[in-house]
């Protein structure tokens, strides 16, 4: 195989959630807390925010949030999320599968928490990843940091160009140009203008589909 190892996203890039769970517990929280910004977004401008220039600037930089109610915020998210369980996009599961028994290495690199990655990989009968790495590590290593999959390279003894990190969005691009290694854009998740065109201009890999994305590991 090209790569020995892989690591997803997992909201847009496994699952199928953010129109369906993370935009509407959005909107749901601002109509509570914040109801006269309420209406100023749609589904394709948050994730628009998300993308750049990500979701906690847009909470305290746009909205005006506090570190407190940043807190606050995350709790309801917390809530939201633990009774909404997301689909897994038809193929990923076998692409996952196929990789690991050819003796890939599958890491995943998320905003969302451990304990939600973990329980929507076994509702949607994926595969384990060998990895893991959720909300809740150190905020100084989250994504657009480089510091998971330099991590990664160095415990499984791996080279730059034997890693590729697949993401819908920029802090995942950030992040693999901060390690030196291949990005392939998810693109199967939304159309959204603005993320296609920058995906399209400053990405070494742009997926329209999941299968592509099989194509790409020669699996």
């Amino acid at each position: 195989m090209k790569y020995k190892c892989l690591v997803l996203d997992h909201d847009d890039t496994v699952v199928d959630s953010s129109e369906s769970i993370h935009f509407p517990s959005f909107i749901e929280y601002l109509r509570i807390y914040y109801p006269d910004k309420a209406s100023d977004y749609d589904f394709e401008s948050y994730i628009v925010k998300n993308f750049h220039p990500g979701i906690v600037s847009l909470f305290m930089d746009e909205i005006g949030m506090d570190e407190e109610e940043l807190k606050k915020e995350e709790e309801f998210w917390r809530d939201f999320v633990k009774n909404h369980v997301p689909n897994a996009y038809s193929g990923i599961g076998e692409i996952i599968t196929d990789f690991k028994s050819r003796g890939g290495i599958v890491a995943v690199d998320s905003h969302s928490l451990t304990e939600y990655i973990v329980r929507d990989y076994k509702a949607n009968s994926l595969p384990d990843p060998d990895v893991i790495y959720g909300w809740d590590i150190p905020k100084e290593n989250r994504k657009p940091s480089p510091a998971t999959v330099l991590e990664l390279m160095e415990r499984y003894k791996l080279s730059p160009s034997e890693v590729l990190v697949v993401d819908d969005l920029k802090p995942g691009y950030d992040m693999a140009r901060g390690a030196g290694v291949d990005f392939a854009a998810a693109g199967w998740a939304y159309r959204v203008p603005e993320i296609e065109d920058f995906m399209r201009k400053n990405c070494d890999f742009y997926l329209e589909s999941v299968e592509e994305l099989r194509e790409l590991l020669g699996i």
